[in-house]
């Protein structure tokens, strides 16, 4: 049986194609989020991007899970793949949410707290078949605490503020290029703030143990703990994506503290879909 899956953003899809014999082939698309992504633009990418590098393979089962994948737009992904593999049954492909695919990947069939810590963030409460119970993250703006986007606007903040120490200020913009003009403009004017703000997370990795970024740190995911997870059922929590990975020290400190027992930490949900797909499907 061959395999495919992917996890999809709006930047890049990582998909994994897993062949008889153990045969595995990692390829990286553009982005496809159905909310941003026609269904010829989707069609197109993987005609153009991944299916040359299967080799004329055709998939005995897929399983799509992307940001955008709402039950509506979900409907218009999998017609997309089913155009590009008309071979593939139906009721082979399957198209879902980032968070299921996270929850899958993180808890497998046990009931537990799966949560999403990238440029954005978002959490559920997953009862080992589905998501019972959702925060909604509501966006960088309102919301995502805990995320990329929420550390570098709590970052910048200070640093417009003259909250920050001097030194770490100073060499904070020397060694980005900005200045607060500059920043206000990426910030207010420009698009794709969100991403500009996660960009902080760099630096704020390099100088973690700044006693002020290590306290901006553990309080914003005390944050997201204290305003995402408190109305779910107790369970194990368990996060995905490359700020939870980076500062997984933290992020357990502060959970931790918070009264919640830590699981999983993994930078990518693709090895744990994996395995949750080959041991549900052989």
């Amino acid at each position: 049986m061959t395999l495919l899956l992917a996890d999809s953003g709006s930047t890049k899809t990582d998909w994994l194609c897993c062949r008889p014999g153990g045969e595995e082939l990692h390829v990286t698309t553009r982005g496809l989020n159905p909310f941003h992504t026609s269904p010829e633009d989707i069609i197109r990418t993987v005609r153009e991007e991944l299916q040359p590098l299967l080799e004329g393979c055709t998939p005995d089962s897929i399983h799509f899970y992307g940001s955008g994948c709402t039950p509506e737009k979900s409907v218009l992904m999998q017609q997309s793949l089913q155009a590009v593999w008309p071979d593939t049954h139906p009721s082979s492909i399957t198209v879902h949410s980032d968070l299921l695919g996270a929850a899958r990947a993180l808890c497998g069939h046990a009931p537990g707290i799966a949560c999403i810590l990238g440029t954005g963030s978002n959490s559920c409460y997953y009862d080992g078949e589905h998501i019972t119970m959702n925060t909604p993250p509501l966006g960088y703006i309102l919301g995502d605490e805990g995320s990329g986007a929420y550390l570098g606007r709590r970052f910048i903040g200070d640093c417009l503020k003259g909250l920050l120490p001097d030194d770490l200020r100073r060499e904070f913009l020397r060694s980005s290029g900005l200045t607060p003009e500059l920043i206000l403009n990426r910030v207010y004017r420009e698009p794709l703030a969100n991403r500009f703000l996660a960009g902080m997370a760099p630096f704020l990795a390099q100088y973690r143990q700044e006693p002020t970024v290590r306290h901006l740190l553990l309080d914003s995911f005390t944050e997201f703990a204290r305003r995402n997870l408190t109305t779910y059922p107790a369970g194990e929590v368990h996060a995905v994506g490359s700020i939870a990975y980076y500062f997984a020290e933290e992020l357990r400190e502060a959970l931790q503290a918070s009264g919640y027992t830590c699981g999983h930490i993994n930078r990518s949900p693709m090895e744990g879909l994996k395995h949750y797909h080959l041991n549900t499907e052989l």
